[in-house]
């Protein structure tokens, strides 16, 4: 196991400790799940799309949650008939729990059921207030106007 010793960029970045903590997750890797499968899109600069494989399940047995900056979607399947013998069983029914790590401001915006995939649709919403935005320098006369005038006005007065 490597560990990797991050100090060195608390001392040049500012507001990142939380990619930092998630630097620090995936060192300490966990086995990720391999059922379902999934497919993560990007289709345009802010728009993402999550498919996952969920031959079976139906709308009622899926759930998807967003909290914060996760995504969680489970299933769970219902009962299933009592008088039903199955000679081979090939088509997993087992519970599922997935988990996205969604970066600020990656919101669902919807999600369907089509042809066994679940589809979910993600896109990145940043506030106005957050976008780049020019910062005016004033001159450090404690916010007092600086009047120019204009040179014809003073040819005219001579």
């Amino acid at each position: 196991m490597r560990t990797f010793d991050l100090s060195p960029l608390y001392r040049s970045t500012v507001g990142f400790d939380r990619l930092f903590d998630m630097i620090d997750q995936t060192a300490r890797v966990e086995p990720l799940p391999n059922w379902p499968p999934y497919n993560v899109e990007k289709s345009g600069d802010d728009h993402y799309r999550i498919t996952m494989a969920v031959a079976g399940f139906g709308p009622d047995e899926i759930e998807i949650t967003q909290k914060e900056n996760l995504l969680l979607v489970s299933g769970q399947k219902h009962a299933e008939q009592e008088n039903v013998q199955f000679l081979h069983r090939g088509i997993a029914t087992r519970a599922f729990k997935q988990t996205f790590s969604l970066a600020d401001y990656v919101n669902v915006t919807g999600a369907h059921l089509e042809n066994g995939l679940l589809i979910v649709d993600l896109v990145r919403e940043v506030p106005e207030e957050m976008k780049p935005r020019r910062i005016p320098i004033t001159n450090g006369t404690s916010g007092q106007k600086v009047i120019e005038h204009d040179k014809s006005e003073q040819n005219k007065a001579a």
